[in-house]
């Protein structure tokens, strides 16, 4: 191995233990605040190991001891410096996902809360009070909860908090929700009919963006395999002997097919996303 390479990983392995030292130090303080409590008087090295490192450290700061690996087999910290660049662009992309997934979830609660209400509904309850029943700790409401469930049991302006509420990803559908509180307010339809055909709306909506992204699972199976044929290929070509993570590092050659590979690679893998976010859209 040569010497930056070893330097490389040695900083590498030193800037993991401040992070890990920082966040110890981090939970003791916290520990402190809250003396006395069972939480407390529990030992810090109580778990898995795995527990620790998953709650400290974000999935993209794997990248780091990835890189290292790579470096130090090609001997070259050109991986290395890829590796911290690759953090925010994983950051990015998991943070997207998390935020994808959160939303899903709150339309199924929105789904599940109008069903619940209509429930209420037919079972004898004020709307207000079913609003109460079916909306504490559903999800469905996100932080404007607390305003939402006010205004029902004090009489305030449902609608208007709902509309509110209905500002937070995937809770779009309680505009329709509001909609039929408003009427049936100022109509005197039914509530829990026009929850019910809310539901229904909202469900089918559901399930066609469910079948749409089943359709496109293998697009997504395209960019992976795209993302993957680079390692494939040096796997290949380490399996024939012929060293290409050397030729790659150390030779013009190589470093120039790197970086026209990198760039034409980060192009197609953008690309493909950005096609397959464009039918997800759709």
């Amino acid at each position: 191995m040569s010497s930056p390479a070893s330097l490389a990983v040695l900083f590498t392995c030193a800037a993991l233990w401040l992070l890990l030292a920082a966040q110890e130090r981090g939970l003791r303080r916290g520990r402190l605040l809250f003396a006395g409590s069972a939480e407390a008087r529990a030992p810090l090295w109580a778990g898995s190991l795995w527990r620790r490192m998953r709650g400290r450290l974000r999935r993209e700061w794997l990248c780091l001891p990835v890189a290292g690996v790579i470096a130090v087999l090609g001997s070259s910290v050109l991986p290395l410096l890829a590796g911290v660049l690759a953090i925010p662009l994983l950051g990015r992309r998991l943070r997207a996902a998390a935020q994808a997934r959160e939303r899903l979830r709150r339309t199924d609660a929105v789904i599940a809360m109008c069903g619940s209400v209509a429930g209420e509904l037919r079972a004898g309850r004020q709307p207000g009070e079913a609003l109460l029943a079916a909306g504490r700790g559903a999800g469905a409401l996100g932080g404007a909860e607390a305003a939402v469930l006010a205004a029902a049991r004090f009489g305030g302006d449902v609608p208007e908090a709902l509309r509110r509420a209905a500002r937070e990803p995937g809770a779009v559908g309680l505009v329709g929700v509001a909609a039929c509180w408003r009427v049936s307010v100022d109509g005197g339809a039914g509530l829990a009919t026009g929850l019910d055909g809310l539901e229904g709306a909202l469900r089918a909506e559901r399930d066609q963006r469910a079948d749409l992204r089943a359709e496109l699972a293998g697009a997504r199976s395209t960019v992976l395999v795209l993302a993957l044929l680079p390692i494939g290929g040096l796997l290949l070509g380490t399996a024939l002997g012929a060293d290409p993570l050397w030729t790659l590092l150390h030779t013009p050659a190589g470093l120039c097919c790197l970086l026209a590979g990198g760039v034409l690679e980060g192009a197609g893998i953008f690309w493909a996303g950005r096609i397959v976010r464009a039918g997800e859209d759709e």
